[in-house]
């Protein structure tokens, strides 16, 4: 009973406004081994992260696209030397580049950090209609029946999904499982867990 007491503390604990936060030692660690622009940027992320929390959640939502859009693009072929990699927020800042699916995860993260009801944020697969393309974006929930919001690593603004003509949404996966979208915009769960978000997280509580 202890034991579950503390796994489920842990896991609380990775949605409770902290992660991620790099402490002292980490930011020496990260200038010795990578360098002092990786360091400045994980500072600059977490400093400016503070200073939002005075924003109220709309002008939140589009602080936190902006800024973390102008982390630079690249695919998991290139930097990770294999495909559909997910890297952490932390791991993406260090680096300071990534693809789809890293800004969709550190957007998650950082709306959780400032506030946001995990429940309603929503990693979310869809297919480029125009290219044929697989992407990821993050999806926001902000009102019960209607299209929700989508932040985009493609795009500075913040569309709805239904308006977002170019892309159709496939999967939304968050801690609570994965889910499908029905025509009035509420969710149908389809999967208690997904393998890839797992990995995730099992990552993140183990280099927290």
């Amino acid at each position: 009973m202890i034991k579950i007491m503390l796994l489920l503390l842990l896991s609380l604990s990775l949605y409770a406004n902290v992660y991620p936060y790099f402490n002292k030692s980490e930011l020496i660690t990260i200038e010795k081994s990578v360098g002092k622009m990786s360091k400045n940027r994980a500072l600059d992320y977490q400093n400016k992260v503070q200073s939002w929390k005075k924003f109220n959640k709309t002008k939140q939502l589009n602080i936190v696209n902006r800024y973390l859009n102008q982390l630079l693009p690249q695919y998991d072929d290139v930097t990770r030397n294999q495909e559909d990699y997910w890297a952490s927020p932390k791991e993406f800042l260090i680096t300071g580049y990534g693809d789809c699916e890293d800004y969709a995860i550190i957007k998650y993260f950082t709306l959780i950090k400032l506030g946001f009801d995990e429940k309603k944020l929503f990693l979310t697969t869809v297919h480029e209609q125009y290219t044929g393309g697989y992407h990821m974006v993050l999806s926001y929930f902000k009102d019960k029946k209607k299209s929700p919001l989508v932040l985009d690593n493609l795009s500075f603004r913040i569309l709805t999904l239904e308006t977002r003509k170019d892309i159709k949404a496939d999967m939304f996966i968050n801690s609570k499982g994965v889910y499908k979208m029905k025509k009035n915009h509420t969710l149908k769960k389809i999967s208690n867990k997904l393998l890839l978000y797992t990995k995730l997280i099992k990552k993140i509580k183990k280099n927290n």
